[in-house]
C-alpha cells in the first residue's frame, strides 16, 4: 500500500467483498482552539462510512515536558487496541482540519514503528465533494474494548524525533562557525509568524524563529483541491526554500503539527530521514535562554 492513497482507490477498496478486511479508516481530525470546532462532534455528525475516531487531540504524552508531545508507545498502543486495530492492519488516515492533522497522526504511527499507514489524499472534503459513502453516529468506537494494550500492537519507542537539546547543538555549531551547519531546520509556519516581530496569533508569545531556520509554509505543499503536489513540484518547492535535500533536515512549526506535514511531503520526494522537532516554536520561544531571531533574514 502506498503512503498516499486517492479517494478513487479507497472507494474501490470499499466496494470489494473483502476490501476492508484488514483496512482500518481513522478520522485524525484535530482543530486549533480558536476555530471553535469540535472534532468528535463533527465525526459523529458525518464521517467516512466505517471510519473510527482516533481522538488525536488526546493522544499526547502527559509525562513529557514538551507541550502537546507525541504520545508515548504504551499510550498509542492502548489507543490502537481500543480501536480494535491489529498489528498487521493497514491504516488509512484522513482529516477535515485546516492544519492537515492526518500528517501528525501518520508521523506518530510511523515514528513508533507502524509501517502500513497511509493518508487519504484530499481528506474528507475531497471524499465528500465526490459523493463518497458517508455515515453518522459514533462509528465503530461504541463497542470497542478498553483493556490494557496487547502485546500484538505493542510499539517501539519513537524515532525521528529531535529534542530542544539537539536543536541547541545545531544552532550553537552554526553560531560558532558563522555559517549554516550540516543540519537544516525547516519551519512550516506562515512567513509572517517566522519573520514577524508581533505576537504569535496561534500559540501566543512572540513571533520569530530559531536562528538559521529556513521557511516552507506547509500550505504550499498542497494543490487547490487539498491534494498533495506531485513529488517533482515538492522537490522544487523545497529547493526554492533553500533546502538541500541531501543534507539532514529537522522540521519545526508552532507545536509540531504542521511540521509533520513537511515530514510527509519530504517523504513523498523520497527523503525519509527528516526528523521532527516536536516541541517546535512553542517550546523554544517559552525558554528565555534559547537564542531567537526576528525580522527579515
Amino acid at each position: 500500500m502506498d503512503s498516499l492513497v486517492s479517494t478513487d482507490w479507497l472507494a474501490a477498496q470499499m466496494t470489494q467483498e473483502h476490501g476492508l478486511k484488514d483496512l482500518v479508516i481513522l478520522d485524525a481530525s484535530r482543530h486549533l482552539p480558536a476555530s471553535g470546532r469540535d472534532a468528535r462532534q463533527e465525526f459523529e455528525h458525518a464521517h467516512i462510512a466505517g471510519a473510527r475516531y482516533l481522538d488525536l487531540a488526546n493522544l499526547t504524552d502527559p509525562t513529557s515536558k514538551v507541550p502537546a508531545a507525541l504520545p508515548n508507545a504504551d499510550q498509542l498502543a492502548l489507543r490502537l487496541d481500543q480501536l480494535g486495530i491489529g498489528a498487521n492492519d493497514r491504516i488509512i488516515l484522513y482529516d477535515d482540519s485546516a492544519v492537515k492533522t492526518s500528517a501528525r497522526a501518520w508521523f506518530a504511527l510511523i515514528a513508533h514503528g507502524r509501517t502500513s499507514v497511509a493518508i487519504l489524499d484530499g481528506g474528507l472534503e475531497k471524499w465528500r465533494v465526490e459523493g463518497g459513502s458517508m455515515e453518522s453516529g459514533p462509528g465503530n468506537n461504541a463497542t470497542l474494548p478498553t483493556t490494557s494494550a496487547s502485546s500484538a500492537s505493542r510499539l517501539k519507542s519513537p524515532r525521528r524525533v529531535a529534542s530542544k537539546h539537539e536543536i541547541l547543538n545545531v544552532v550553537s555549531d552554526q553560531l560558532q562557525s558563522g555559517a549554516i551547519g550540516t543540519t537544516q531546520i525547516l519551519d512550516a509556519r506562515a512567513a509572517d509568524r517566522v519573520f514577524g516581530s508581533g505576537i504569535d496569533p496561534v500559540h501566543g508569545g512572540q513571533n520569530g524563529r530559531i536562528p538559521g531556520a529556513l521557511n516552507a509554509p506547509f500550505g504550499q505543499v498542497f494543490n487547490a483541491d487539498g491534494t498533495f503536489k506531485d513529488p517533482a513540484a515538492l522537490r522544487d518547492l523545497f529547493i526554492a526554500a533553500g533546502v538541500d535535500l541531501d543534507r539532514p533536515i529537522i522540521t519545526s512549526c508552532g507545536s509540531g503539527v504542521t511540521a509533520s506535514v513537511l515530514v510527509f511531503a519530504l517523504h513523498l520526494t523520497e527523503v525519509d530521514t527528516a526528523r521532527l522537532y516536536d516541541g517546535s516554536w512553542q517550546e523554544w520561544e517559552a525558554d528565555p535562554t534559547t537564542p531567537k531571531e526576528q525580522g527579515p533574514q
